[in-house]
């Protein structure tokens, strides 16, 4: 990793909840509104982009947990913004803090951790678990 990451950096995005983030089970829809699966996905995203600047050239993350707590829906059409906060950052482990809110408020909470690894280790891990 490049020097100059530090505990307290932030980045954000803000998405619009489409009908492709919809709550759904094998193609029929649940709940016409923003789904823990697309929470989920965007909180990966956004403590990624804490990252990306600091990567070497031989070097990647990799998700290796997320917990959070869906506390409120957003329906179609609504902007969410999601805020990730590097709360840790010892050896090759990344811990933020997330944050979804609309304009309601705070929609979601969570934790994600990443472990940088080198790309070299990544592949030989791919083709160890290749059939």
């Amino acid at each position: 990793m490049r020097s100059g990451m530090k505990v307290g950096r932030e980045e954000t995005i803000e998405i619009t909840v489409t009908e492709d983030m919809f709550a759904s089970f094998e193609g029929q829809v649940v709940h016409p509104v923003y789904s823990t699966v697309a929470m989920t996905y965007h909180m990966e995203w956004v403590s990624r982009k804490i990252i990306l600047p600091f990567l070497e050239k031989d070097e990647e993350g990799m998700g290796a947990s997320v917990q959070l707590k869906h506390l409120a829906a957003s329906p179609l059409g609504t902007t969410v913004t999601l805020t990730a906060t590097l709360v840790e950052y010892r050896d090759n482990k990344v811990v933020t803090k997330v944050t979804a809110s609309n304009h309601l408020g705070l929609i979601g909470k969570g934790e994600v951790v990443q472990v940088i690894l080198p790309k070299e280790k990544i592949m030989q891990k791919l083709k160890e678990a290749s059939i």
